[in-house]
């Protein structure tokens, strides 16, 4: 995940556990982050903070705020000036307590005194231009305090230590790679067969299934299947490239847009073509930038659909360079499966959220196919109201960036051998129009026509929370997602805690993530849920709080649970203080607003059929 580095015996581990929120519809970086809501990618990220620690390697979360369009990200005459409130010193390290150490992104710093008071700590992959020399005189001068150096470099080694890296047992250093894979050099195995599992069922885990007329899946033995779509096959290169590591294609995920896409992007450009919409070149299995690895191998969709048939004594045609009009003998075939991609990358943003070459190439295959199935590997939101209430298109699968084992996934999902649980972690629009000032990125226009402005004056009215203030009526909503088979909510109910704290403000000391009784259970909700269908399956059961004077609900819990034909399980969330509380800008403190909170478990966000009341 992303680069690891080592400076001075430090072990850390840089990757996008934490990217853009998506605010920007077509940002650039979407794929990076868990979700475009903040409560799940906390705690998504936390848990991948853990596995990496328990490990003995540092963890950076990247990037922290703010970095949510690519467009004028880099330091010109018109780059952006994001305006938000001031972070490193008064939220990071203040407010929740952060105890390690910030270091900057490559060659990401640009001010030497300025960088070192506002908190950064570190800068990569070194800071000679703007410190060095320059921060030793700015220390004996006074411009930095002697205290500000001090802390930077305990910040730095109590990580080492915190860590254990320090301990005799720890792993050596690794020796890295050559700039030139040409030069002779020791090649070091590092796969562990032990994850293989993992990387599958996170294969598994990223399917959401979102359309499934009259239960056409999982296929029953197809006699004859049809396969179309660019996104089908591998991708014609998969080598990394000799001379240089930094603009590899092999490295960066761009192995599907090889040959079409120029790897010195540029992040001033403001229109860009819209065959940039997709990878052309093959199937799109991980984001393209420096978040992207590439794996042992790339199972593609048509690669695994052939071994099934071959298991099934199936009949595959295919035509993956088809051209939107032309037509073939797809009246023959049970199933059609049609792939398509929705590319993005670091670099630059994306030019819309759907193309009109892939929604065509579906289009041509349904007019003809009455069993179309469409699979699209998306990084990131792709509207899909072309075509998709074609009476011909029977189901939808958004597979997004599943990685190696791509195509042994989706098979396994599409003939029943795994059950598709997962839901979107994001709101799918009729519309590019319904995204209103958040579709696209900040331009530079009068009167910061030289220093481009980007307000986030929308606060927390992010995805769903501003669509349902808005009152849009989305094709797919956060946290939609169907299963093989159908569940029931029922029996909510909701206990306050006794003895629990609930003044206006907390009281505790700061510790991390903030002042502790933040983290103070006051209340606990539990729901039952039954498996009505005749077939296994898991369910996501999510809870959502209704906080008075802020979003009409934001997600505050939710667990995914394993249930039997016909049986049933019982969910429980714990909803702390924080959960409740709102931010007070003129006392700078999370505010527990007396009164009633309106709690809601369901489906999804927009599929809530329990909710009750809980008095503060």
């Amino acid at each position: 995940m992303g680069y690891e580095f080592k400076r001075k015996g430090v072990h850390v581990a840089l990757g996008p556990l934490v990217g853009p929120l998506g605010r920007v519809a077509t940002g650039g970086r979407n794929w990076e982050g868990a979700s475009n809501d903040p409560y799940l990618t906390g705690v998504l990220a936390a848990e991948t903070i853990r596995g990496i620690q328990d490990a003995g390697v540092m963890a950076s979360l990247k990037h922290m705020i703010g970095n949510e369009q690519e467009l004028y990200r880099f330091p010109t005459k018109d780059t952006l000036n994001r305006t938000v409130d001031k972070l490193l010193n008064g939220l990071l390290k203040t407010e929740l307590g952060f105890k390690g150490f910030v270091v900057s992104d490559w060659d990401a710093q640009h001010t030497g005194t300025a960088a070192a008071l506002a908190g950064l700590d570190m800068a990569m992959p070194d800071g000679q231009a703007f410190w060095g020399a320059n921060f030793t005189e700015a220390y004996l001068n006074g411009s930095v305090p002697i205290s500000r150096l001090d802390d930077m470099a305990t910040r730095i080694i109590a990580s080492w230590y915190k860590l254990g890296q320090d301990k005799p047992s720890f792993p050596s250093i690794g020796i890295g790679m050559p700039y030139n894979l040409s030069e002779p050099h020791r090649i070091v195995d590092a796969r562990d067969l032990a994850s293989r599992s993992t990387i599958y069922q996170g294969a598994i885990e990223g399917h959401v299934l979102v359309k499934n007329h009259k239960n056409v899946l999982p296929l029953k033995h197809p006699k004859v299947l049809a396969v179309f779509g660019y996104d089908a096959k591998a991708p014609p290169q998969y080598m990394p490239n000799r001379n240089n590591l930094r603009t590899n294609p092999f490295l960066l995920g761009y192995e599907a847009s090889f040959n079409q896409l120029p790897l010195a992007l540029s992040q001033t450009q403001i229109d860009w073509p819209s065959q940039l919409q997709i990878a052309i070149n093959g199937t799109y299995s991980v984001g393209s930038g420096s978040g992207a690895n590439s794996g042992p191998y790339i199972s593609a969709p048509l690669d695994a659909l052939q071994r099934r048939a071959m298991k099934d004594d199936t009949v595959v045609y295919w035509d993956l360079a088809m051209e939107p009009g032309l037509s073939g003998f797809y009246e023959a075939a049970d199933v059609c499966l049609v792939f398509i991609n929705a590319f993005a990358s670091e670099g630059m943003d994306r030019p819309g959220l759907h193309d009109d070459y892939s929604d065509g190439i579906i289009q041509t295959v349904a007019a003809t196919c009455n069993n179309t199935m469409v699979v699209i590997h998306n990084a990131g939101v792709r509207l899909v109201d072309q075509w998709i209430e074609h009476p011909n298109v029977t189901a939808l699968i958004f597979a997004h960036l599943p990685g190696q084992d791509s195509g042994n996934s989706l098979v396994d999902l599409l003939y029943g051998d795994a059950v598709f649980s997962s839901k979107l972690p994001y709101t799918v629009l009729k519309n590019e129009s319904d995204y209103g000032d958040m579709l696209y990125h900040s331009h530079a226009i009068a009167p910061y026509s030289y220093y481009p402005q980007s307000d986030f004056t929308e606060g927390v009215y992010i995805d769903y929370r501003a669509f349902d203030a808005k009152d849009v009526t989305p094709r797919y909503e956060f946290g939609f997602g169907l299963s093989y088979t159908t569940f029931e909510y029922s029996n909510l109910r909701i206990v306050k805690s006794e003895g629990a704290y609930a003044g206006a403000y907390p009281v505790g000391k700061i510790g991390d993530g903030g002042q502790v009784d933040l983290w103070d259970i006051l209340a606990t909700v539990t729901a039952t849920i039954k498996n009505t269908g005749s077939m296994k399956g898991s369910e996501v059961a999510q809870l959502y709080i209704g906080i008075p004077g802020g979003p009409m609900k934001q997600l505050r819990g939710f667990d995914k649970v394993w249930i039997n034909p016909r049986k049933k399980v019982k969910v429980s969330f714990d909803i702390t203080r924080r959960d409740l509380s709102q931010w007070d800008t003129t006392v700078q403190k999370w505010y527990l607003h007396p009164g009633p909170y309106t709690l809601y478990v369901g489906a999804s966000s927009r599929n809530l059929p329990l909710d009750g009341t809980l008095y503060i």
